[in-house]
């Protein structure tokens, strides 16, 4: 025989019924973007061609530098065509330096924070008060 619920236990009931789907569907989101990334990217892993770097003339015209095997190219992208520019040597381009600037998450907060209370320290001390 069903138990019905009725006035405040009816109303947690259905926002923890809520709670629980939702958390369902958001975990079954993240798995299925995790296993599409990795689809795409065992895709594109055994790909000869690559998009080394682009620059934007317009909202729609692209300069890209292109690896198609072994040759590097230079073409042009508009809204309805692509021309190639002309190929270029691999020792022409010059190679992308990663520097990390070795801050991390936390540092950066710290700073925040610092910063902060420092500003606040400031403020009570020009409040014009002089301690009276």
């Amino acid at each position: 025989m069903p138990v019905l619920l009725t006035g405040v236990e009816s109303g947690y009931a259905q926002f923890i019924t809520v709670l629980i789907v939702f958390v369902l569907v958001l975990g079954v989101t993240a798995l299925t973007t995790k296993w599409i990334a990795g689809y795409q990217k065992q895709q594109s892993a055994n790909s000869n061609i690559e998009i080394i770097e682009t620059s934007r003339l317009s909202n729609n015209k692209l300069l890209q530098i292109v690896r198609v095997g072994e040759t590097y190219m230079v073409i042009a992208v508009c809204k309805d065509t692509v021309t190639m520019l002309g190929e270029i040597s691999g020792e022409q381009l010059k190679k992308p330096e990663f520097t990390s600037s070795g801050t991390g998450f936390k540092e950066l907060l710290d700073k925040a924070v610092r910063k902060r209370s420092t500003n606040a320290g400031e403020s009570k001390d020009n409040s014009g008060n002089d301690g009276i």
